[in-house]
């Protein structure tokens, strides 16, 4: 899997709903992870489930409208080895996430952002410096990796990561 290996990683679950991708990063061994959500109800399962499966203190939550809230997570987004966009389908959502990640953090070289969509849905090869590194299809779901490029690194995004 292009995301492993999971152990003693920071994750940012993004548009995290019920919270089932991080949970299963904190499963896997992830040492933390911050989910961002918008929605009341989902917070109250998210939270939910942390504590049923005896997590919560390897999480924080925040209550955040996506993707105009991620300023407020930069730190967290800046100490991330992986981050996991899950934003409604139809594309708009996840480029304009992608756009606005892309101008509220320097993510760290290693870090991977694995966003899920539809695979109709239209989403960038390039959005600034995250630059398509590969991609998965399950159906109609597509999951599409990127990572940061550096000032200097070349534009293709056959990179091999």
């Amino acid at each position: 899997m292009m995301l492993e290996p999971w152990g003693g990683a920071r994750v940012v679950d993004l548009y995290a709903g019920s919270g089932a991708l991080g949970i299963e990063a904190l499963s896997r061994g992830a040492e933390h992870v911050d989910f961002a959500e918008q929605s009341r109800h989902a917070l109250v399962a998210l939270e939910q489930n942390l504590e049923a499966l005896d997590v919560a203190d390897r999480a924080r939550v925040w209550r955040l409208e996506l993707p105009s809230g991620l300023k407020r997570m930069r730190e967290a987004l800046e100490a991330a080895h992986v981050i996991l966009l899950d934003p409604p389908y139809g594309g708009a959502q996840a480029r304009h996430a992608l756009d606005e990640l892309d101008r509220t953090a320097k993510l760290r070289a290693e870090c991977r952002v694995a966003l899920e969509h539809h695979s109709k849905d239209d989403v960038p090869s390039v959005a600034g410096r995250l630059v398509r590194s590969g991609e998965r299809r399950y159906g109609e779901t597509q999951i599409t990796f990127y990572a940061p490029r550096g000032d200097d690194s070349p534009h293709d995004e056959e990179r091999g990561l």
